[in-house]
């Protein structure tokens, strides 16, 4: 494999060295009771936070967004963390005051100290976007580089985010990419150099308007050769394509999508120039008031609520499946939460996890799909933490926290 363009944890010896260390261990709260109700992206990070060990570790870290329910203190994250590391993460209530300064300095390597919620300060959102030499003359920059060695970006789903703690760092300390985040950009590559003409990309959940978006990219790259097509994603194909789905169903669709006729119109031109290589469900499985019923395209149910592709679609995608030397899957093929409609998804997703290619998963329905089947990275070689991060890597724009890794490194081994 070439060399990674960044700074991975094995080009220094941070033993000793004060650390700080960006983690995304965004996570969904009950409102209620302020628990953490999943904490998979906690235990991606678990590889970093051991090589860390020896070091002074300062965390860096972000919770939902103003205005949000689950817009908390990051106290329960450093309890939580704590648990899963079996090492207290003591929580510092502030960011880059005078008393968390102190607090850092007056630490022993093999501390581990979380920060609060950076977005819980205005800097952090307010000045995204802006040039280097305004970032790092902000108190979060200037306060925190002050005292630490290295900066370790472990942040992938965060890394399409230009926030200050994802990128301001970068000409202040040399920056580094931990191992989740080398992990996440060397699976992609991976996928994409792979010298193969069968690289199928299975496109599902209620996310249209960025798969459409993707599966054009990747089909004009050539990084994709065939697309299968499944929940809200297969049906907005279905509808570019002239199947009048109904009112009930276009509803559906329209909730999800801000710009229906938009999408529906990119649809359509990536027909136009790939239709042979994008296939379409030709069955369904509906609601019919409660019940399931399964009906052709031929004679498509307008009157229910589509909610899974149907036999014949899965029997036609699994042998696409079966024939594929690698494998992109971003979303279910339907509700999978409900047990009458779960079908397409166990079915698809089992596929793929009995097929011999090298195969990537991400999204967090997919995820949590993955989880329910209890496919686990020994059937799939990349299960990503990344969401939008994934998309924006996959459609091939701009990842400001990786190219804030590259450029750091350019500054600091003189290249």
């Amino acid at each position: 494999m070439t060399a990674l363009p960044f700074f991975t944890l094995k080009d220094f010896d941070l033993a000793g060295r004060t650390v700080l260390l960006r983690v995304d261990i965004n996570s969904p709260i009950d409102p209620k009771t302020g628990l953490i109700l999943d904490d998979a992206r906690f235990k991606a990070h678990m590889g970093t936070l051991e090589e860390l060990r020896r070091s002074k570790v300062v965390i860096l870290a972000h919770q939902s967004r103003p205005g949000k329910s689950d817009f908390v203190s990051l106290k329960t994250h450093a309890s939580h963390l704590s648990n899963l590391l079996r090492k207290k993460v003591e929580f510092v209530p502030g960011l880059f005051e005078e008393n968390v300064i102190d607090r850092i300095n007056s630490a022993a390597p093999g501390d581990f100290l979380m920060l609060e919620n950076t977005r819980f300060y205005s800097e952090e959102v307010v000045l995204a976007e802006e040039k280097p030499e305004v970032l790092k003359q902000t108190h979060i920059v200037r306060n925190l580089s002050s005292i630490s060695d290295y900066f370790v970006n472990d942040a992938f789903a965060a890394a399409h985010r230009p926030n200050v703690t994802l990128v301001g760092f970068s000409e202040e300390i040399p920056n580094i990419a931990g191992k989740l985040m080398e992990r996440e950009i060397t699976a992609m590559e991976t996928f994409f150099n792979l010298k193969s003409s069968k690289r199928t990309g299975v496109f599902g959940g209620a996310k249209a308007d960025d798969s459409v978006k993707i599966i054009r990219r990747m089909l004009d790259e050539g990084k994709l050769d065939i697309v299968l097509t499944g929940g809200l994603v297969g049906h907005i194909f279905l509808i570019a394509d002239g199947l009048n789905m109904g009112e009930k169903n276009e509803n559906v669709i329209k909730k999800e999508i801000n710009d229906f006729e938009g999408v529906v119109n990119e649809a359509r031109k990536v027909l136009d120039q790939y239709r042979k290589f994008v296939y379409m469900p030709t069955d369904f499985l509906g609601n019919d008031r409660g019940k399931p019923c399964f009906y052709k395209l031929s004679n498509f149910r307008k009157d229910v609520p589509s909610m899974d592709i149907g036999i014949d679609t899965i029997a036609s995608y699994a042998a696409v499946i079966r024939d594929s030397d690698a494998i992109l899957l971003n979303g279910p093929m339907g509700v999978f939460e409900l047990k009458d409609f779960e079908s397409g998804t166990v079915e698809i997703f089992s596929s793929i996890a009995k097929s011999k290619a090298y195969k990537i998963a991400g999204g967090g329905h997919t995820l949590a799909a993955l989880e329910k089947l209890g496919i686990t990275e020994r059937e799939i070689n990349h299960i990503s933490t990344g969401g939008g991060a994934l998309i924006s890597y996959l459609a091939g724009e701009p990842m400001p926290a990786i190219e804030s890794l590259i450029n750091s490194k350019k500054k600091f081994a003189g290249v």
